[in-house]
């Protein structure tokens, strides 16, 4: 009888709430540019959520614009999630422009907190293009193909597909007051448990979501992503640009010092990999590699500084124009610029002019010093041999005709320890 008792106790104490598994939702936080380092993010933390059975996804974000294909594959995740996916646009003061407002329309419920906003998503924002301007006709395929994208998403997700198509081709932005009014959104929540009180209760894709006692885990980026998102700025780009111009050129100059040109190649592969993925423009390239042969050559050519003053004003324009300024999220601040164009001139004209000036200056020291030197002949001199005496020491000399003790000789050449001479004028 105590024995049924201790089971029927049992049973009852871990069916009560106090023994029944809490409820998780998992949070995300994508602050940047949308890249592929915050797609794989968010494919990776859809994934988690999925394996820990969570209620939810929670992505904050607040992002100035990315790449279509990051973009694509995040909304593509979102489609397929296991769980329901929840982009809450935080804290006050963010934005989902541009990829942002693609991605917000895409999740299951879409929140924003007070005083954020939300649009701007015209596609040559979005595009990854490198080059500018772009043809009209690549750039109304492109907006035609952004906004059938965004209306399809609008669409799927029941919410106002005017707007939608609006934010595409006129680049229209809202408030998050304004995006509920006009049903572009779910709801407005003031912070993270302001969120969960709302979505408590709320059907997700046949889902009723246990949300306000719910514990809420963060799934943090792994260090790859970390570094790959830091990595993916104009600012670390350019950075690293710098690093491989400098190191580069730094060990053509004096070489042997191996640890600039190590650097330097490290660099210049990141910056290819960044190449790729950064929407840069030619053209501002162009001018970089032109400012760079303008400093090389007023090292060899006596202009008095006419072509590094050439190489300053093109370097400038070049690092002004390497990535695209009308768009906030590639925009390159003169913050940068300006201390990097004083510095690599600087680095041009005391370094590498140094540098390649002294491996063009005449030998020194050494055996090649000896050529061209006049010396007395100690013995009569023939094909032979004979000895003079040179650099305070003894060498063996020939020559093609005999030359007599005593005469002065001229050394012009040098073969392993033996000098050749010839008669002194």
């Amino acid at each position: 009888m105590k024995r049924r008792l201790a089971v029927v106790t049992a049973a009852l104490l871990l069916g009560s709430p106090w023994f029944s598994r809490a409820e998780t939702v998992e949070i995300a936080q994508v602050s940047g540019a949308i890249g592929p380092a915050t797609a794989s993010y968010i494919v990776r933390a859809i994934g988690h959520a999925a394996t820990t059975d969570a209620q939810c996804l929670i992505v904050q974000l607040d992002t100035p614009g990315g790449l279509l294909d990051s973009t694509k594959e995040i909304v593509q995740a979102f489609y397929t999630a296991p769980v329901p996916t929840v982009v809450y646009v935080a804290p006050a003061g963010a934005a989902a422009s541009s990829a942002g407002c693609f991605i917000t329309l895409a999740a299951d419920v879409a929140a924003m907190a007070p005083n954020t906003s939300m649009g701007a998503a015209h596609p040559v924002s979005l595009s990854g293009s490198s080059e500018a301007p772009v043809d009209p006709v690549m750039q109304q395929k492109l907006e035609s193909f952004a906004a059938s994208y965004m209306e399809s998403i609008a669409t799927r997700r029941k919410r106002n597909v005017e707007w939608a198509k609006a934010a595409v081709r006129e680049s229209a932005s809202v408030t998050a007051e304004q995006a509920l009014e006009k049903k572009v959104i779910d709801l407005i929540a003031k912070d993270i448990p302001d969120l969960l009180q709302q979505l408590d209760g709320r059907e997700v894709n046949s889902k009723k979501l246990v949300t306000v006692s719910a514990q809420v885990v963060a799934v943090p980026m792994l260090t790859r992503e970390k570094v790959f998102q830091a990595l993916w700025r104009p600012e670390i780009m350019f950075l690293l640009m710098l690093v491989a111009i400098y190191g580069i050129l730094g060990e053509l100059s004096n070489p042997g010092a191996i640890l600039p040109g190590v650097a330097g190649a490290i660099a210049l592969i990141l910056v290819l990999y960044m190449g790729a993925v950064l929407p840069i423009r030619i053209a501002g390239i162009a001018l970089i590699l032109l400012a760079i042969g303008l400093f090389i050559a007023d090292v060899f050519a006596p202009t008095h500084g006419v072509l590094t003053a050439g190489g300053i004003i093109s370097f400038f324009l070049g690092a002004l124009m390497c990535f695209d300024r009308s768009e906030p999220s590639f925009r390159l601040s003169l913050a940068y610029i300006v201390p990097a164009t004083v510095l690599t001139a600087a680095f041009f004209i005391f370094v590498v002019a140094a540098g390649l000036r002294a491996q063009f200056l005449p030998v020194k020291a050494g055996r090649e010093t000896m050529l061209g030197k006049t010396v007395p002949a100690l013995v009569p001199i023939g094909p032979q041999g004979g000895k003079v005496f040179v650099e305070g020491e003894y060498w063996n000399v020939v020559s093609d005709g005999p030359i007599e003790a005593g005469q002065a000789v001229e050394i012009i050449g040098i073969e392993g320890l033996t000098l050749k001479v010839k008669p002194k004028n």
